[in-house]
């Protein structure tokens, strides 16, 4: 048989055969499994903007998904075409928060696995990933980082400051500080008594204080 001859027999034949029953079961479970995804994502959100665009693109993501693998499994020839087709894709949307990537993967992989048939693998799969994720998402931290921020005129305001911060908080670290003209600038990593915050007023009421800021800290941004 010649190169010819596969083209000219039924081999092609097989692309468009496929099952309608097993498709929309597929899809339904995609669907359900991505909104899945979709409530623990929303759920354990802990960064500064919730989008509700990336959340919908975790369901669509997972039926899309689904559907390629289906395409791909059913015949060598389009799976071939669709490895080609997909190469020249490019992403170049920027993830800004870290636990994003393990949804996107979470997904790809949900639909991975309903489009290659095994959806018990896919459904107990979800289920425990997403109940260890709201587990350790609603574990509240001991103590709450924050970044201390305050401008002061001269040396004698900044020790009045330490002061405060040290008779105020469980533990402070400075962070960096910065000496020009105008004054004396430093950061200060704290970690406060029970949510109390009261001291950030005190602190600014120092004479030769211009302004002391108070912010959470998460390791990557601040808000």
């Amino acid at each position: 048989m010649t190169f010819r001859d596969i083209f000219k027999s039924s081999f092609l034949e097989s692309v468009t055969e496929f099952s309608a029953v097993d498709t929309l079961i597929g899809l339904a479970f995609a669907l359900v499994i991505g909104l899945f995804i979709f409530v623990v994502y929303k759920k354990t959100f802990t960064g500064i903007m919730y989008s509700t665009g990336f959340a919908m693109t975790l369901v669509g993501m997972s039926l899309v998904t689904t559907l390629v693998i289906m395409a791909v499994t059913s015949n060598v020839v389009l799976s071939l075409g669709m490895v080609g087709a997909l190469s020249i894709v490019r992403f170049r949307t920027a993830i800004k928060e870290t636990m994003e990537i393990v949804f996107l993967f979470w997904s790809l992989a949900a639909g991975i696995v309903i489009g290659a048939g095994m959806i018990p693998l896919a459904v107990i799969g979800s289920v425990i990933i997403g109940v260890i994720l709201i587990i350790f998402a609603n574990q509240k931290m001991k103590d709450t980082p924050y970044i201390l921020i305050v401008n002061c005129a001269d040396e004698k305001s900044e020790e009045n400051a330490v002061n405060i911060i040290g008779n105020s908080v469980e533990k402070y670290i400075i962070k960096s500080k910065t000496v020009n003209a105008s004054g004396v600038e430093f950061t200060a990593e704290i970690r406060v008594k029970d949510e109390a915050t009261s001291f950030v007023n005190r602190i600014n009421e120092i004479n030769g204080v211009s302004c002391a800021t108070l912010v959470t800290f998460n390791g990557e941004y601040m808000s």
